[in-house]
């Protein structure tokens, strides 16, 4: 039965293992590059949001505890996107290191 098995998957050559490699280091460094843009565009995008709330229900007089607070809802959205991006590269590399098997 393991002769079978070895006939239904053949070994792939040296190129196409190659290639299968490049394609997952390129998706892992692509994910790493839009993960941190995405970062970036978000903390443009919300900042005046983010900065008109804050100053709407805390007072005026506690600058350094609106910038805090600011700080944590940024690397909150940052983390849980990031995070969500990991998982899709984690299931990329899984799916093709089951293919090179």
């Amino acid at each position: 039965m393991a002769k079978e098995e070895e006939k239904e998957k053949p070994k792939l050559s040296r190129r196409a293992r190659l290639a299968r490699e490049f394609n997952a280091q390129f998706v892992e460094t692509l994910t790493t590059l839009l993960t941190t843009a995405f970062g970036l565009v978000a903390a443009f995008a919300w900042n005046e949001v983010v900065k008109g709330a804050i100053d709407k229900y805390i007072a005026t007089g506690s600058t350094l505890v609106s910038q805090f607070i600011y700080a944590l809802l940024v690397t909150l959205l940052a983390v849980i996107i990031s995070f969500q991006l990991g998982k899709i590269a984690a299931i990329y590399k899984v799916n093709s290191d089951e293919d090179g098997e």
